[in-house]
């Protein structure tokens, strides 16, 4: 009798346990390169704000903490090293000012991956947020779903409500079906040492704001580039036609960029409309369209190397290297010091300002010093309104195809002439090591360079792009690089 009672318990518990596989199925396992995987609505990482005093820090790897989160925990423990939580959107609900919240990776010290699919919107949702770091972790999409499962939004989004304060931190984020990080209104936001690439609508970017749109605002030390090489299960399908490094709407700034690199984007390197932007120490090359492109009030570039444009793609090439068009303010300033612009391809000119046609007649104050504008294609002369001023210093032209270096409306100006165009401006071929299109070129400066030596040490900066101190030698050198 005893036998059967048990033989009977044995059926009924299996039936039970085949029930609850039926009803509540094991989860799919995680797959050994990604550490945590988001599929549904409520897997967004939402955290709640912070104050001034006390921070929420969102931080990956084997770190010291607060509350630990990893993929062996279980969300009904409490949350420390010893007994993490699963779940990072259920652990960040239970964060109160001044906490940090360890992200532990599956094994090791590297930093955890996050992997998000089934058509989410974004991984982490920062709308209206105030006080939070995020810092080392690896954002992209689930590569082992197929088909509409596979795409993944954005991995961070900023566009709700406006922010204050945030601070990313040393982010790898990559193959995401739109931004990679997508901000509406911000005030005090630092992006530094992140990798953005491979996003299908653009490294860094979002819709126009509302409330001020960016302000205070930097990003630097980090790669904005491969923007449009990637988007949901083909390139071919992308609904975006210029994704940008970086593309900022206008915005009343300040917007600092400094020590960045946008290569081999499928739009702009770096676009900002923003009011006091300053791209400086910057490498922006071999992207499809505009190398920097400039509209707002009181912005400069310093420093930086432009190269490449139109990638190596012959067609349809209406692109400057430096675009400083269509502004609307009267009198708005801009200027360019020590920087290097080489243009293989031409076709249109290396730089156009306020040439378009119901904008040249707005004038713009450009100020341009110490630097190198080579063209080497046909027709890429630089083309200047005729209702702007121009300030020229100590710059080295050379457009060998080309009919003239610069034109001011009806001023033409060529190799037998620029010296009328200001002080210290000459026209010469600059003897760069290698130039290049496509390709990652060296643009220092040979022995003989005309560059050397012949610049000014007006509103010249006291670093070169690689912070080698200005000056030298016997002068200050034309171009970004200190020989």
């Amino acid at each position: 009798m005893f036998k059967k009672i048990i033989y009977f318990f044995q059926i009924f518990m299996l039936f039970i346990e085949c029930k609850k596989k039926i009803i509540d199925p094991p989860e799919p396992p995680i797959p050994k390169n990604y550490d945590y995987i988001l599929l549904d609505w409520e897997d967004r990482i939402i955290p709640p704000s912070g104050t001034r005093g006390k921070w929420i820090y969102i931080i990956g790897g084997n770190r010291e903490g607060t509350y630990f989160v990893s993929p062996n925990g279980n969300d009904s423990d409490p949350g420390t090293r010893e007994k993490p939580w699963k779940t990072i959107s259920y652990a960040t609900t239970r964060l109160s000012p001044g906490d940090t919240l360890v992200i532990l990776p599956r094994e090791g010290n590297r930093r955890p991956i996050i992997a998000g699919g089934n058509n989410l919107a974004h991984a982490i949702d920062l709308s209206g947020k105030s006080y939070i770091w995020i810092e080392n972790i690896e954002i992209t999409h689930n590569d082992t779903l197929k088909g509409e499962g596979k795409y993944f939004r954005d991995a961070i989004y900023i566009c709700d409500l406006p922010s204050t304060n945030i601070v990313l931190k040393n982010i790898y984020i990559h193959h995401i079906d739109e931004f990679g990080i997508n901000i509406k209104d911000i005030d005090s936001l630092t992006i530094i040492g992140c990798r953005i690439e491979y996003c299908g609508f653009g490294s860094v970017g979002g819709p126009k704001g509302v409330q001020g749109g960016w302000r205070n605002v930097i990003i630097r030390g980090c790669t904005l580039s491969y923007s449009g090489h990637y988007y949901g299960p083909g390139i071919d399908n992308n609904p975006y036609t210029r994704p940008d490094g970086l593309g900022v709407e206008e915005s009343n700034g300040p917007l600092l960029v400094e020590n960045t690199i946008a290569m081999h984007n499928k739009g702009d390197g770096l676009d900002s409309k923003v009011k006091n932007t300053t791209i400086k120490e910057c490498i922006v090359a071999n992207n499809s369209c505009d190398g920097v492109k400039l509209w707002g009030d009181s912005s400069r570039v310093i420093n930086t190397l432009i190269y490449g444009k139109g990638d190596r793609d012959t067609t349809h090439i209406p692109w400057g290297s430096i675009v400083i068009d269509q502004v609307e303010k009267p009198n708005s300033t801009f200027e360019i010091i020590n920087c290097t612009v080489d243009d293989t391809l031409g076709i249109v000119s290396v730089m156009y300002v306020q040439t378009t046609e119901g904008y040249r007649d707005i004038p713009v104050n450009l100020k341009l010093i110490n630097n190198i504008f080579s063209g080497k294609g046909r027709n890429c002369y630089i083309g200047i309104g005729r209702a702007s001023q121009i300030t020229a210093k100590n710059n080295l032209f050379y457009f060998p195809k080309s009919f003239y270096a610069l034109q001011h409306g009806d001023n033409i100006y060529d190799s037998t002439n620029i010296g009328n165009l200001g002080p210290g401006n000459i026209y010469g071929r600059p003897l760069f090591v290698r130039t290049a299109w496509g390709e990652i070129g060296d643009y220092h400066l040979r022995d003989g360079s005309p560059a050397i030596d012949r610049g000014t040490s007006d509103n010249a900066p006291n670093i070169d792009l690689e912070g080698k101190p200005r000056p030298q030698g016997n002068g200050f050198d034309i171009g970004c690089y200190e020989r």
